[in-house]
């Protein structure tokens, strides 16, 4: 069974703590209704001094009230794949128009699920929002200032935990939207969206599907010691753990498999490969539930590289249509 200490520290570093006090409310919203779609751009409290963008997609043709998915990432126009400011001047008229920011293009999620009928939803990450930054929002220099910002302020917590809390508003919204059914809501991303959908997954009982990509099983797989993520308290927290090969396999046990019955799509490329999944047929969440459940489990392992391929991801989306 999964370790009661293991399963203490992942709660105590990700849950905010008893000082993070604030009321999570819609400063503004502004609706554009397109051939085949509404995008709602919100700007939304996220913290106790600070507002985060969200853009909600909700398409036209699809019959209400809609399966949803959250899409975390470093910020929503590039999982919408255009600017706020391209829908605002007309240059885009529908999904169809949209081809991808560069730099992002092929990993829209928001506009591909749109495109299958599902509502979207995606906010800034905490390197654009926790303090001003006279830096451009490519620039990942943000991340260790907001970090070091952030982990001041709330040295018993960790930045994991504050992607997490900033990715839970966006279930809030989609829970208080008539137009989405809160029983079918999941998350997706990749990257960094990865770890967020996976962490965030597990932790919020709302969310039914999770669809992680390249989000790093293995704690040596990735930069999980970076300080915006858990820096110099990944020695504890992966110390609970069994062994050392045992990445998150007590989360997932927790998250995905404790009473609430969570299906899971893992994408692999380079940070995680067939080794991650070698491990993860190790823990307890696979000998207890995945091994017996296959259709709630999808390993899609393209070996390409970092960012998924089309056919991956379009792989993925169906596992997401059968099982929301």
């Amino acid at each position: 069974m999964t370790s009661i200490l293991a399963i203490a520290l992942w709660l105590q570093f990700l849950e905010a703590p008893a000082a993070y006090v604030f009321e999570p409310e819609i400063l503004s919203r502004e609706t554009f209704r397109l051939e085949d779609c509404s995008i709602e751009v919100m700007y939304q409290r996220n913290g106790p001094a600070t507002v985060q963008q969200v853009i909600e997609v909700i398409p036209a043709a699809a019959r209400e009230p809609l399966p949803a998915v959250v899409v975390p990432y470093y910020f929503p126009e590039a999982m919408l794949g255009c600017s706020v400011e391209s829908i605002r001047d007309g240059s885009v008229r529908s999904l169809s128009d949209i081809g991808g920011l560069e730099g992002y293009k092929g990993i829209e999620m928001m506009a591909q699920l749109a495109r299958r009928g599902f509502a979207c939803i995606s906010a800034e990450s905490y390197h654009l929002t926790y303090i001003p930054q006279d830096l451009g929002r490519d620039d990942f220099k943000r991340w260790k200032g907001a970090a070091e910002a952030f982990n001041a302020d709330y040295p018993q917590w960790c930045g994991a935990g504050k992607i997490v809390a900033d990715t839970r508003l966006l279930v809030d919204i989609l829970e208080a939207d008539p137009r989405i059914d809160g029983k079918r809501i999941g998350i997706a991303g990749h990257s960094l969206g990865g770890k967020t959908a996976f962490y965030t997954g597990c932790l919020d009982p709302r969310i039914k599907i999770i669809i992680a990509s390249d989000w790093g099983y293995l704690w040596d797989s990735t930069n999980w010691d970076a300080e915006w993520y858990w820096g110099d308290k990944l020695r504890t927290i992966r110390g609970s753990e069994p062994s050392a090969q045992a990445g998150h396999g007590s989360l997932i046990d927790y998250g995905v498999t404790e009473g609430q019955v969570k299906s899971f799509c893992w994408i692999a490329g380079h940070d995680d490969s067939a080794g991650s999944l070698d491990a993860f047929k190790e823990s307890e969440a696979w000998r207890r539930y995945f091994s017996r459940h296959h259709q709630k489990f999808l390993f899609i392992n393209h070996a390409t590289g970092h960012r998924p391929t089309a056919e991956a991801l379009d792989q993925a989306y169906d596992f997401l249509q059968a099982n929301l």
